[in-house]
């Protein structure tokens, strides 16, 4: 019995080790550092952008679509990014985030539902950010832990993959484009 419960636990520690080890949540900044084109927030998330995505539940199903117009203004290192989701069940949402880009590469933010300050590093092509999203009461109120890597891609699109967890425990991911609005005259990168 306890050589079955040593299997148990050495199995159970390698399942674990693989989920951290070897998972999105094992990507890191430094891996980016190379890449280009270089994410600069006050180009890429400036203008009129437009947005679509889909959430995945904890089972792997999809559990809603969006599509979403946002706008960035800058100002020097500040900026403000306007969003406005329309889920595909009607339901709309409104999200404002204020952005610092600091000189060694940070990213800090606020917005209404985030708990305290969002931290985010540029690296190469990427920009990953770590953040609490606080949940509206109708879906359950809880505080979810997010981190959100947007990879810049050559032609101006960012590819957005987020996962949410709760204890530890993914809840959530979700997988969108977001790129400058056709006839606005965004530059492209």
């Amino acid at each position: 019995m306890l050589a079955l419960t040593l299997f148990l636990a050495l199995c159970l520690g390698l399942v674990a080790y693989r989920a951290r080890a070897l998972s999105f949540m094992a990507q890191r900044p430094a891996a980016y550092a190379q890449t280009a084109p270089a994410f600069d927030p006050r180009r890429v998330l400036s203008g009129p952008m437009a947005s679509e995505g889909v959430i995945y539940g904890p089972t792997g199903k999809v559990a809603s679509r969006f599509v979403a117009r946002m706008e960035g203004r800058w100002e020097g290192e500040r900026g403000v990014l306007a969003e406005e989701f329309t889920y595909d069940s009607g339901r709309q949402q409104s999200r404002r985030w204020d952005l610092v880009v600091h000189n060694d590469g940070r990213v800090t933010a606020t917005a209404p539902d985030i708990i305290g300050t969002a931290e985010g590093d540029l690296s190469g092509a990427t920009l990953r950010l770590r953040y609490r999203l606080k949940l509206p009461e109708e879906a359950g109120g809880h505080a979810l832990d997010v981190t959100d890597w947007l990879y810049l891609m050559p032609n101006g699109t960012v590819m957005n993959r987020s996962q949410m967890r709760r204890f530890g425990v993914t809840l959530a991911e979700l997988v969108a484009t977001m790129r400058p609005e056709q006839g606005t005259g965004a530059a492209h990168v």
